[in-house]
């Protein structure tokens, strides 16, 4: 499963692969980089905007105050399609 999240303004994809988190930076154009941010495997999917908010606290502005899921997508369905 794929998430996106808005991380204080930028928006950030992390999926789980083989029991892993692997996160990314997402571009304007939609196109993906990896982003070195390590997320502990034992993170629960419903931890990860927690987690990724008290990595990234320090990015806060009045305007971006927080983290939040943009949507989560199965590669199964199609939905939420990576470059």
């Amino acid at each position: 499963m794929r998430h996106l999240f808005n991380v204080f303004g930028q928006v950030m994809a992390i999926e789980r692969v083989e029991g892993r988190w692997n996160s990314y930076l997402m571009g304007p154009d939609g196109k993906r980089r990896k982003a070195q941010l390590a997320i502990p495997s034992d993170v629960t999917q419903g931890e990860l905007a927690q987690y990724l908010y008290d990595i990234h606290h320090e990015r806060a502005t009045p305007t971006n105050g927080d983290v939040f899921e943009i949507r989560a997508a199965s590669p199964a369905s199609g939905e939420g399609a990576f470059r």
